[in-house]
């Protein structure tokens, strides 16, 4: 059986831990940003975990992480 791919899109947005939760950045914080207030920029910062609810297909698209 041949290899399975890795969903470049996925690999590129997402990171697995090492305890089996998935790391996402935050969305929203890429343009149009004068009109979004200072508070929810800042709040939009760092990292969050994926929702449990879609975590399975989020290592459905990343076999080997």
């Amino acid at each position: 059986m041949p290899k399975m791919k890795t969903k470049s899109g996925a690999a590129k947005r997402f990171v697995v831990r090492a305890g089996g939760t998935v790391k996402r950045s935050q969305a929203f914080k890429r343009h149009i940003l004068t009109k979004k207030t200072t508070k929810s920029k800042r709040q939009l910062r760092g990292s969050v975990n994926v929702h449990f609810s879609d975590v399975a297909s989020v290592r459905a698209m990343m076999p080997y992480a």
